[in-house]
């Protein structure tokens, strides 16, 4: 496919650093996680330090489990100047696209020590069974 753009000569080079820009934002208020599989479930920890569990809400749609929630700020300014502050508050989304042998009714999360543990359930694997046609005489 050939794609006109504004961006065509040495223009490319000036652009080039903001191309996928959203995406980088995303992966820097995104928490960090890990996924792993054993035999029977997918297990995926994501690290949420300062986050309450009232404070995060876990969901699947349309084969994605998706981690949302939001670190509040609870620090006093009052009389107080700050030389640095590297902590992030706010709000965050982290989205897992599961795999199709993923059971969605077989999910269990639980909370400590600042990460959020999950444990999807793998479907059985359909064992493939003999079938007796009949024929018919015509």
């Amino acid at each position: 496919m050939v794609e006109k753009s504004h961006t065509a000569g040495w223009m490319p080079n000036i652009y080039e650093p903001l191309r996928n820009i959203s995406q980088r934002v995303a992966d820097w208020f995104a928490p960090p996680s890990d996924a792993s599989t054993v035999e029977d479930f997918y297990d995926i920890n994501v690290e949420l330090p300062g986050v309450k569990p009232e404070d995060v809400e876990v969901s699947i749609d349309d084969n994605s489990l998706i981690v949302r929630g939001e670190k509040r700020s609870e620090r006093e300014e009052k009389g107080r100047s700050y030389f640095f502050s590297e902590r992030q508050y706010g709000s965050f989304q982290r989205t897992f696209r599961l795999p199709p042998d993923s059971d969605n009714e077989k999910v269990e999360a639980d909370y400590s020590d600042g990460v959020l543990n999950l444990k999807i359930g793998k479907k059985k694997p359909l064992q493939p069974q003999a079938k007796k046609i009949t024929i018919t005489r015509k």
